[in-house]
């Protein structure tokens, strides 16, 4: 299995998620950033606390790439934000995108199926209506003809638990410490779920 971690600018997140799973298991791992320049190295933090439990990591940061994503069996972003950036403008790894805590907890699992028909129903209907017409419509017409669906959108997400792990770019010791430990908890259950 390929496993692509995703967050911000590639220096902080996602490399300790890639860190982790690197160490704990035999799976292949990669990470980038949405907006993450070339060759940064990880953050100073980042160093630190994956010093401080045993893992030296050389890292230089990379943007997401079209290869990167049809590499990944598995791409998972650490919040929300990150993943709707991603398919916005990668649409076609829809299906194999999540954030990390929401693929490994899925206590919302039967919210998300619906979340995820309701977004598929308004691109559908958002698509047809700019082939039907054949013509741009102005942003208040196109709210008015996806109102229902955005609706039952907004209320499914409503439902969902915070999928999101904290940035700790710019924060003490201490942030990147509980930045660590609470993507480890995700990383064990990760390799759980991916090696059942």
């Amino acid at each position: 299995m390929n496993v692509l971690f995703i967050c911000t600018g590639n220096t902080c997140r996602s490399p300790m998620a890639h860190a982790l799973l690197k160490k704990k298991s035999s799976v292949n791992v990669k990470s980038a950033g949405v907006f993450a320049t070339e060759g940064s190295p990880a953050s100073e933090g980042t160093q630190q606390v994956l010093s401080s439990i045993g893992i030296t990591y050389d890292h230089l940061s990379q943007p997401v790439t079209p290869e990167l994503l049809d590499w990944a069996d598995l791409i998972l972003t650490m919040t929300m934000n990150h993943k709707e950036t991603l398919l916005a403008n990668h649409s076609k790894v829809y299906d194999k995108t999540y954030t990390l805590k929401e693929y490994v907890l899925l206590d919302g699992e039967f919210t998300w199926e619906k979340l995820k028909n309701a977004y598929r129903r308004l691109e559908e209907k958002r698509a047809t209506i700019v082939y039907e017409k054949d013509q741009m419509q102005t942003e208040q017409q196109m709210r008015a003809f996806l109102r229902e669906e955005q609706d039952e959108i907004d209320r499914l997400e409503r439902e969902l638990p915070n999928y999101d792990i904290a940035d700790p770019f710019g924060g003490n010791a201490e942030a990147y410490q509980q930045t660590v430990e609470e993507i480890e908890r995700y990383i064990d259950l990760l390799i759980e779920k991916i090696e059942a």
